[in-house]
């Protein structure tokens, strides 16, 4: 069957690949170590359950605004100004089927072919197709471990062409898990409202950093950078709700007015019994985010240490998200047969880099069991010594 050519150009997610594999493995009975889902193993709190089985005896089983119900939309206006500093009102917020789901119809809204947007590696692998779904062309900024993984303004500003359109900026980021620093995000806002370009901000890790690290919304900086800012985010990962497919958009009325007519005619409502949870995860206590959070951080130092006291890994240490990315350059070995490796002799699942722009790199998640972290670091460092 001839396919349409947009299909061809894009590469199948290599982490949910991987997953499935694992997954597959372990329904053999197989004793797998899986650091490979960038998912919250502990369950939806149960406030949010139980606000959504409130809406279903409620009768909220209904279409919906295509933008989405209003009072999340107003929740969430609320939780952007609150925490954010961003002044957006509830009419400058759709919500969408996912964070994912929310940056797809922002690139399809936003691009014309041959644009350009600037990805910085590694990079979450779904940025450069979308903009390849889009006939947009993904520019790659490519950051070092030298740099904690992260670009510096200079790099931005030589980027830049007449056709760039959009910067995507990830803090927390997911594959590294390093947070830009106040100053850091102040230094690119003053690119891109130099060179007068948009950035979307994918702020789905924001609750999950450690050791006083702070984060900072790059539109709160100011008006001609809030002007130029778009907001990407969701409830899957500080609430544990991957599986509720609840994400938003946040930005100029123009734009989330687009977005809306293409949610219409796609996806139209987002599932309307789920939106009261998003509205209690928002508004009732935050304890549960904080009990995770704290949960990540032990996790991410036992994982760390254990990591890098292995001969031949390198790892920065990460500031936030639930990721680390470590170079394996020196076992020899490129990331989808370090991996492939690791899978077949140790039972260990993690993601190769070269899904992320890092070819030399693995990314593991500790979004686990802390007897997991360990017994899989003990594989892992069986493996390396193996190659090295």
């Amino acid at each position: 069957m001839k396919l349409a050519a947009r299909v061809g150009q894009v590469a199948p997610s290599l982490t949910l690949a991987i997953a499935a594999k694992a997954k597959a493995m372990k329904a053999e009975g197989i004793d797998i170590c899986s650091f490979s889902a960038g998912e919250p193993d502990f369950d939806t709190p149960a406030h949010i359950k139980a606000a959504a089985k409130q809406a279903l005896d409620a009768g909220k089983t209904k279409y919906g605004p295509a933008a989405g119900e209003p009072k999340l939309r107003e929740a969430i206006a609320r939780k952007l100004k609150k925490d954010n500093g961003l002044d957006y009102a509830p009419e400058n917020v759709v919500v969408t089927n996912g964070g994912k789901h929310s940056l797809y119809n922002l690139i399809m809204a936003l691009l014309d072919p041959g644009e350009e947007v600037i990805i910085p590696a590694p990079y979450w692998l779904s940025y450069p197709e979308m903009v390849k779904l889009a006939d947009g062309v993904p520019v790659i900024i490519h950051a070092t471990a030298e740099s904690n993984y992260k670009i510096t303004p200079a790099q931005l500003r030589e980027a830049i062409t007449p056709k760039t359109r959009l910067f995507i900026l990830n803090s927390p980021s997911n594959p590294t898990g390093m947070v830009y620093t106040p100053d850091e995000i102040r230094a690119l806002a003053e690119v891109v409202v130099e060179k007068d370009i948009l950035v979307v901000s994918d702020e789905i890790y924001e609750k999950i950093i450690y050791a006083g690290v702070e984060h900072l919304s790059i539109g709160s900086i100011g008006k001609e950078i809030f002007d130029r800012t778009i907001i990407s985010s969701g409830f899957a990962k500080a609430y544990s709700m991957t599986g509720w497919r609840l994400g938003y958009l946040a930005g100029p009325l123009d734009l989330i007015k687009a977005v809306t007519t293409l949610q219409s005619h796609s996806t139209s409502n987002v599932c309307t019994f789920a939106q009261y949870g998003a509205i209690a995860a928002l508004e009732e206590s935050q304890d549960c985010v904080e009990e995770m959070r704290q949960a990540f951080a032990e996790r991410r130092q036992v994982m760390y240490e254990l990591l890098t006291a292995i001969p031949g890994l390198k790892c920065p240490k990460p500031d936030g998200a639930f990721y680390l990315l470590p170079n394996i350059s020196k076992t020899g070995l490129k990331s989808l047969e370090f991996c492939d490796g690791l899978l077949e002799s140790q039972q260990v699942a993690v993601i190769p880099g070269i899904a992320f722009g890092a070819d030399d790199c693995i990314r593991l998640s500790y979004a686990t069991d802390m007897a997991t972290i360990e017994k899989g670091m003990s594989r892992l460092e069986a493996f390396v010594r193996a190659q090295i």
